[in-house]
């Protein structure tokens, strides 16, 4: 593996930059609208809670925080630009100086922004999702017109529908699987995997399923989210986030187990 230190310090400061400044973007968010569910009653935070949760740190049933709130966190603002700085660096050394870069370093302080609202609110606002579908989508294709890849551009689009489908299916069947923000979610999530080949496509989907089952777990016994209330999508943003950077080496570990498990 080829790891690029240029483009590693180019990409941490811009994620450093660009982390500093999500508190601003949370505050900006407006409040939601009634999010749907799959069978018409409202928001999924008005499901009824479980029995057990009252005992839990984050039950359902607590009103939700505004994200005015949630952006004077103390700390937000320096946890932010390291995660940003984390992120963007490693992105920048493993790719180099990519144009898959344009709309990944993008996706950076989103999902960082994502994963903190979520995290506090389970809820993953439409205003931010919405506009980075059409913010990737273009920068996909520009990233295709530099480098002559229009396959790349293909597979984004396959990633894309390909995800958003498996998800909305999932959430039409299954509501308490997870809320249609991660549907919305992993439709962006899905094109900027599917532009960098199907093994981060599948490498970035299947990892943030195992991340989120496993944080799932250890959140719920340790009784900070209910089990069936556990925000998914900061582990779809960070599994995505792996299947960039280590697709080659998880894929394989992937496989692995999947073929020694058969054998």
């Amino acid at each position: 593996m080829t790891w690029h230190l240029e483009t590693a310090l180019a990409a941490a400061a811009f994620g450093a930059v660009s982390g500093a400044l999500v508190p601003a973007l949370i505050a900006r968010v407006p409040e939601p609208a009634p999010e749907p569910v799959a069978d018409g009653s409202g928001d999924v935070n008005d499901i009824a809670p479980a029995a057990d949760e009252a005992d839990y740190s984050r039950p359902v049933d607590v009103a939700k925080e505004p994200y005015v709130d949630v952006a004077r966190l103390p700390g937000l603002r320096w946890k932010c630009a390291l995660a940003g700085t984390v992120a963007a660096g490693v992105l920048g050394a493993r790719l180099g100086w990519h144009p898959a870069l344009l709309f990944l370093l993008y996706l950076v302080p989103v999902c960082v922004a994502l994963s903190v609202v979520d995290w506090r609110t389970r809820y993953l606002p439409t205003r931010i999702i919405a506009p980075s579908y059409v913010v990737v989508a273009v920068l996909a294709v520009v990233a295709s017109a530099l480098t002559s890849d229009w396959d790349a551009l293909r597979f984004a689009v396959v990633g894309w529908l390909g995800t958003f489908a498996f998800f909305w299916v999932v959430w039409f069947l299954v509501p308490r699987a997870w809320s249609y923000g991660d549907v919305r979610l992993s439709g962006v999530l899905g094109m900027a995997l599917g532009w960098a080949g199907l093994g981060p496509l599948f490498v970035g989907v299947w990892t943030g399923f195992f991340l989120g089952g496993v944080g799932g777990l250890l959140l719920s016994r340790m009784r900070v989210f209910h089990r069936d209330h556990v925000p998914l999508g900061p582990f779809l943003a960070l599994g995505a986030w792996v299947g960039v950077v280590w697709s080659s080496q998880i894929g394989y570990a992937y496989t692995s187990w999947v073929g020694g498990a058969g054998g």
